[in-house]
């Protein structure tokens, strides 16, 4: 049967940290808070967890998880290479809303899915979610909720939709914005043959805040009639939602 702590309660907070580390260590799935919507974490580096984790939101290998860390020493452990203009999205935007898609490690040994080499990478603003992640390690995470349906932002939306899937629920009450993170994929900086980073979701950081500190590396909004057409592939996501 599954667990749920309030972490708001100090007494709950301590025992519901410890059970959801030894869950993630046995495999098993931990539904948790972050600063955009509660997300669904399994360890990053097993291929059963992860599996576990697709199974549980009704989704294929086609679209694997977006993994959390607790800062920008991980991310330069799980990337192929950290470009300059990511290191100023780093400094810019995290801890916070923004989730940076770049071309994996290739020595890593891990299967988060159908990745195609890339791998989505976010550290969140939330204390329970990075007092976690720095004992754990990096943790493949996607919202809480079964695909299709929306994200949860209150731990009884995501129970109500993961049930007994879930080891162990950590509750931190309502998500402060509901707002999912904003995904860019930045892998054409990468030995690409025209450098641009693509928004491939806005979301909690607007492609103006991405402007100001991306400049003319922005590729621009598809959507604006004004643009140029766009001329760069679109390379994998990393499944992040």
């Amino acid at each position: 049967m599954s667990s749920v702590f309030d972490c708001r309660d100090e007494a709950q907070l301590l025992p519901g940290m410890r059970q959801a580390r030894q869950a993630i260590g046995r495999g098993e799935l931990v539904v948790l808070p972050t600063d955009t919507v509660y997300g669904v974490a399994a360890d990053a580096f097993s291929a059963r967890a992860v599996q576990r984790l697709l199974d549980a939101k009704g989704r294929g290998r086609q679209s694997p998880p977006p993994v959390l860390v607790a800062g920008a020493t991980t991310l330069r452990a799980l990337v192929a290479e950290v470009p300059e203009p990511v290191e100023r999205l780093v400094d810019a935007f995290w801890p916070g809303g923004l989730t940076i898609v770049l071309p994996s490690q290739p020595s890593l040994s891990w299967d988060l899915g159908d990745t195609h080499g890339t791998v989505a990478v976010r550290m969140p603003a939330h204390r329970i979610a990075l007092e976690l992640l720095e004992e754990t390690g990096p943790l493949a995470v996607s919202s809480a909720n079964l695909t299709g349906r929306p994200a949860a932002v209150r731990v009884q939306d995501a129970r109500d939709m993961l049930g007994e899937s879930i080891e162990v629920y950590l509750d931190d009450g309502s998500s402060d914005t509901g707002v999912a993170s904003t995904i860019v994929d930045a892998t054409s900086l990468v030995g690409g043959a025209d450098p641009k980073v693509r928004v491939l979701r806005e979301g909690a950081i607007s492609r103006v805040r991405l402007r100001e500190v991306l400049g003319d590396l922005l590729e621009d909004d598809p959507q604006d009639a004004s643009a140029p057409p766009a001329e760069v592939s679109a390379p994998a996501d990393g499944g992040a939602e």
